[in-house]
């Protein structure tokens, strides 16, 4: 059996370099890997595009890579609470391709599936699809155009689960599962930091959300904080 660890979080992204596209999971700052990012700001690698859901926050999440400059290109769903990502987009200094988010979760599953592009009622019609093919398919007998997209393109995906095993082996938590299953399973290159790495055979196989074979790296990762954006309580 193959082990995937390694020794620590800046090994794991030793090889990452100027240019570079990397798949993000996360959805706000829910399930984000939140070692690896702050790993790469202190690497300082830069030109990056970076695929993923949002941007989180300005100091928190990839909101720590765009205050420092190092991301060329977003590829998102939204702009959500971070103020640098707007004011960046907003004033040129930052591409950003905005994606119906079911359009973002799909280019990223065909991706992991080896399908070159996917066809989606989504964004017919809308500035999403200029420049575009658009097909017409008869479905269920009703006859409407399709937008094609191509399935995303990344040098590496990094992940973040509640446990892993050295096989590699992953289990998210909850809400935290969002977009990182697909996100491993489509990157060229997979790194996932856990909370709790455990050796081979200690995880229950029908509790395995990503199976070890699309992850090639693993650690454990520390310190999490993990912030929540917005906390609503119900009033006593």
């Amino acid at each position: 059996m193959i082990n995937r660890v390694v020794k620590n979080v800046d090994e794991a992204i030793a090889d990452i370099k100027d240019g570079m596209t990397l798949m993000v999971g996360g959805f706000g700052l829910c399930g984000i890997p939140e070692n690896s990012i702050a790993a790469l700001v202190r690497k300082g690698v830069k030109n990056l595009t970076c695929i993923s859901n949002n941007a989180g926050v300005d100091d928190f999440g990839l909101g720590l890579l765009l205050q420092t400059k190092q991301i060329k290109k977003m590829i998102s769903s939204y702009v959500g609470e971070n103020a640098e990502f707007e004011r960046q987009m907003l004033s040129g200094e930052l591409e950003v391709d905005l994606v119906p988010q079911g359009t973002l979760a799909t280019r990223c599953m065909a991706a992991g599936y080896g399908m070159p592009v996917i066809f989606t009622p989504a964004g017919v019609g809308t500035e999403i699809a200029e420049g575009k093919e658009v097909r017409k398919f008869s479905f269920h007998g009703v006859e409407k155009d399709y937008l094609m997209e191509r399935a995303f393109e990344s040098d590496f995906a990094l992940v973040k689960a509640w446990k892993g095993d050295t096989a590699g082996n992953l289990i998210y938590r909850s809400t935290a599962r969002n977009f990182n299953p697909m996100m491993a399973m489509a990157g060229k290159i997979t790194i996932a930091e856990v909370e709790h790495l455990v050796p081979a055979g200690e995880l229950d196989p029908d509790q395995i959300h990503t199976p070890g074979i699309y992850v090639h790296r693993i650690f454990q990762g520390t310190n999490y904080e993990k912030r929540i954006e917005q906390r609503t309580v119900r009033k006593k």
